[in-house]
């Protein structure tokens, strides 16, 4: 007789498959390198839909090489982000704590960019004095640097939400100083996807996926049903356990919160970065459940985690390897329509 058994059903790497506590992705470490140059890590953008181009794969090791291949993309819209501050961080026996910050001023902000004021408030600081601030971070020992940034959604029109969100950005280069020297100088302004990355580099995309609810085990963790013969139910197992134990162990798999969890995807490749005037990458009647894009926007290589409208950030490749980092000559971008007819 043969031997009846299969692998386990369902990972428990990501336990506990918990809700998200925001509808956006969280950096938690950003790459370093030695890089001379400052240079911002990291960018942020929303997710628009998917479609597909022709492209010619260059890769001379390729079984299609010279051929024109169908690439599915997914545009993502990213119009720039606004420099907000900067803040340091200290290396203590606990891990990285955060040495201090220093904001643009509350009056400049305030004119220049009322919607993110009503997104920060205007006691960020209760002195405003952004010298001090900045004297005081050159002083301590930093051992990294990073700027606080904020989106314009009120530029784009996919989203309903007009409100700012402010975010970490990593800065790679320099030392501490020249950090600090770089983000005082942007301190106010604006910065484009194009500033951060280039065509045809590997990113590391972290989002928030879809969410389907409360789902049960069959449907959370790809479990096997039960016989028709099963005197219970049929998707649900066999059983929690012994009962010697006297209570249900973590590593049994059951029903519960699913989707809706952060998720990082590792070299995801940028394939084209086109400005605000190019708007030839709107399909016949838009994107479903997103509309029009009429800002900067990026085709990245396959697909990302979240839905339509949801806010995807993009870090440098921690992972990065240039084993596939083949060019690939763009001929066609579908522009067809997305609404199933």
């Amino acid at each position: 007789m043969a031997k009846r058994s299969h692998p386990r059903r369902g990972s428990m790497a990501f336990s506990p498959r918990k809700r998200s506590n925001r509808h956006f992705g969280h950096v938690k470490s950003w790459p370093e390198t030695d890089a001379s140059e400052v240079r911002v890590q990291g960018f942020a953008g929303w997710k628009a839909g998917m479609t597909h181009v022709m492209a010619r794969d260059l890769n001379p090791r390729s079984t299609s090489a010279g051929q024109e291949v169908r690439v599915p993309v997914t545009v993502v819209e990213v119009p720039k982000m606004i420099v907000l501050g900067v803040r340091g961080y200290k290396m203590t026996p606990y891990g990285k704590q955060a040495a201090g910050e220093a904001w643009l001023d509350a009056e400049q902000m305030e004119e220049s960019f009322p919607q993110i004021t009503r997104r920060v408030g205007k006691n960020h600081h209760k002195d405003h004095e952004m010298d001090k601030h900045l004297t005081a971070l050159s002083e301590a020992d930093l051992c990294e640097v990073r700027i606080i940034a904020a989106t314009q959604p009120h530029s784009i029109t996919g989203t309903p939400s007009k409100t700012p969100e402010v975010m970490e950005l990593g800065l790679d280069g320099g030392d501490s100083n020249a950090k600090l020297e770089w983000a005082k100088e942007h301190l106010g302004q604006e910065i484009g996807i194009a500033d951060v990355f280039e065509e045809g580099t590997f990113v590391d995309t972290v989002g928030v996926t879809k969410g389907y609810g409360w789902q049960g085990v069959i449907r959370r963790f790809g479990g096997k049903l039960q016989s028709h013969k099963n005197s219970k139910k049929r998707r649900q197992h066999g059983n929690m356990g012994d009962f010697g134990t006297g209570y249900v162990r973590k590593t049994i798999r059951q029903g519960g919160q699913t989707g809706y969890h952060q998720r990082t995807e590792y070299n995801k490749r940028i394939l084209s970065i086109a400005s605000a005037e190019d708007k030839s990458i709107t399909p016949a009647g838009g994107f479903l459940h997103y509309g029009e894009v009429n800002s900067e926007y990026v085709l990245v290589k396959g697909s990302l985690p979240g839905p339509a409208k949801r806010l995807v950030r993009f870090r440098d490749a921690t992972r990065g390897s240039e084993k596939a980092a083949h060019p690939y000559e763009i001929t066609y971008v579908s522009t067809s329509s997305k609404q199933g007819v």
